[in-house]
């Protein structure tokens, strides 16, 4: 197993234990380009999540301040929505984790 493979793989499986942490420490890290390159798109795999985070924060705030008896309908689709994108991040990360790894 040749350790730029295994370098590359773990950051896009750094998303179960190391977060964002992983693949940043590897981009400075390293000093191989095709190792830089799979950290720096498994970095931003990894923050994709992040983005509808103010939008939640905006939907609960929201519905709990204005509606008192009903459904706060907003914050239900936006936990929806980021259940989907982490789902989709994950399996993107796996898939391209595997990929480094059985790549020639």
């Amino acid at each position: 197993m040749d350790t730029r493979k295994v370098l590359s793989s773990l950051c896009y499986f750094s998303i179960f234990f190391a977060g964002f942490l992983f693949p940043l420490a590897v981009y400075f890290a390293t000093g191989d380009e095709v190792t830089k390159s799979h950290a720096k798109k498994s970095l931003f795999s990894h923050l994709i999540p992040l983005v509808p985070t103010p939008l939640i924060v905006f939907a609960i705030i929201n519905d709990f301040a204005t509606l008192q008896d009903t459904v706060p309908v907003l914050t239900i689709i936006s936990i929806v929505v980021l259940m989907v994108i982490w789902l989709v991040v994950v399996i993107w990360n796996i898939i391209k984790g595997v990929k480094v790894l059985v790549a020639e």
